[in-house]
């Protein structure tokens, strides 16, 4: 696992959201934005993390930054989960992994003693350019926006 770090170029990507709607990485130029990496819909540290990007979305968007999830679930998966929880953003479904992979964040993982291979809960913050401005290895699922919007110096 090669995780992208500050500096580096986010990569290009096209994918469907939640909704079947084609995302791309074109759909952020110009934006500040924020993809988000997570392990699965419906678990509890992925919902807390969603529903903090969910109530700061006003916010968020506010002072000019955009936002997108990103998991290995199905849209139909997405779309339950959006759906029951109000997500104003889109969720890219990568069941290939290729834009996790791009990213670097599909590697070993440990729980609970046992040791399988998944995605690691990863934030990147871009700039206008799509250059990585912040990376959050550890990102505090319960107040994710608050984080995002200070190490922007915007809250």
């Amino acid at each position: 696992m090669k995780l992208l770090e500050v500096g580096d170029k986010a990569p290009s990507f096209e994918g469907l959201d939640q909704n079947d709607n084609k995302v791309s990485s074109n759909d952020f130029n110009g934006s500040k934005w924020v993809v988000y990496f997570y392990p699965k819909d419906n678990t509890p540290g992925c919902t807390a993390q969603a529903c903090s990007l969910r109530d700061g979305f006003d916010d968020l968007t506010k002072n000019g930054i955009k936002v997108m999830g990103v998991s290995a679930d199905s849209v139909k998966s997405h779309d339950k989960f959006a759906s029951k929880f109000a997500l104003p953003f889109s969720l890219l479904s990568d069941e290939s992994k290729e834009l996790i992979n791009k990213f670097g964040v599909w590697g070993p993982k440990k729980f609970m003693g046992r040791e399988y291979e998944g995605i690691h809960r990863v934030s990147f913050i871009m700039d206008e350019e799509g250059l990585i401005t912040h990376v959050i290895q550890k990102p505090k699922t319960k107040d994710h926006a608050n984080e995002v919007l200070g190490l922007l110096n915007l809250n």
